[in-house]
């Protein structure tokens, strides 16, 4: 949503031109990597705030059942890294434990002589603990560790071994999706990362708006004669496409995984932010068409246009994914 940009060089007649071999190959690129696999280790880079991320890249080593992107995941979303958070059921703190849970789990994980559900430096070892307490209940259960670990942290151990293994509960089998998928956006790739077919007709979306003015806060709306602002563009293109993204630059930066910068493919969305250790403060996105070039609501004043994303407050860049998508947290959730 939120930023000034430079205007990029390069000619729009030159960059059309090389638009439609992008969108192509797009298509080709998602269909020879779709059954590209390369299983994801440690946390991406950018994907943690730096306060937290030596922490969640210790405690998330605790046992086999949970791995740093996987309590990545979990922080993210209970409290969206606040570590002052508080729900209407009570719970508390980055974690979001209940003061009965926490009086019955929480940990010392600093050493000062004291569990604070408010000090990250307690919350995100408690988390760490709880999960691995839950996975040996249910050891015996059969299935994945770690979707049995999830499902008891959602309906309770004795479900997970009364069912062996997952429950048959809706909201229980959505929690074990909704976080192992949103964990995927926290991990480091060590293979190509699978390309979306719905990237090449985002990107279509989003061309046909270019020379569009600019407008803070907009959506594309009639009454706002069809104007947008950068995450309200990157919005409406993935919208075209049944991928519902939510309204803010920073809340779809976890929207799948994140690929390195020379392994960026067209659709891909990219982020700038005012201090690069911190996800948090991302104020700016596009979309990606290759070449070094992006797709770009830039500032009141401006039009969508084409500009470059070697800034230097690029942070790195989100390959959306359905799924991931859907396992975002959304304002209006309960």
């Amino acid at each position: 949503m939120r930023k000034f940009w430079v205007a990029g060089g390069l000619g729009v007649g030159l960059v059309l031109c090389l638009l439609g071999l992008l969108v192509v190959g797009t298509y080709s690129a998602a269909a020879g990597l779709a059954g590209a696999g390369g299983r994801a280790v440690g946390l991406a880079k950018g994907a943690v705030p730096a306060a937290y991320q030596s922490l969640v890249q210790k405690w998330g080593t605790l046992c086999p059942a949970i791995s740093p992107a996987l309590l990545a995941a979990q922080l993210y979303q209970e409290s969206g890294w606040n570590p002052k958070a508080q729900s209407p059921a009570a719970a508390q703190g980055m974690a979001q434990f209940i003061p009965g849970t926490w009086e019955t789990h929480g940990v010392d994980g600093n050493g000062d002589g004291k569990r604070d559900v408010w000090d990250p430096e307690d919350a995100i070892p408690s988390a760490a603990s709880y999960d691995c307490e839950l996975a040996k209940y249910v050891k015996g259960a059969s299935g994945d560790a770690t979707r049995n670990m999830l499902a008891a942290y959602n309906a309770g151990a004795y479900r997970v071994i009364q069912y062996d293994g997952v429950p048959p509960y809706r909201e229980t089998q959505n929690y074990v999706k909704t976080i192992t998928t949103l964990a995927k956006s926290f991990e480091a790739p060590t293979g190509p990362v699978a390309s979306s077919r719905q990237a090449a007709a985002a990107i279509y979306y989003a061309q046909k708006k270019l020379g569009t003015k600019y407008l803070w806060g907009g959506t594309g709306t009639a009454a706002q004669g069809g104007r947008f602002d950068c995450s309200g563009l990157t919005q409406a293109a993935y919208h075209s496409v049944g991928i519902e993204l939510p309204r803010v630059a920073n809340d779809q930066w976890n929207a799948g995984p994140h690929p390195e910068r020379n392994a960026l493919l067209p659709g891909d969305l990219v982020f700038f932010a005012y201090d690069l250790k911190d996800p948090r403060s991302i104020h700016h996105v596009g979309i990606y068409v290759g070449g070094g070039y992006m797709i770009n609501a830039p500032y009141t004043g401006a039009v969508i246009r084409f500009d470059k994303i070697d800034t230097p407050d690029y942070i790195g860049a989100t390959r959306v994914t359905s799924d991931g998508a859907k396992a975002l947290p959304r304002e209006d959730a309960a």
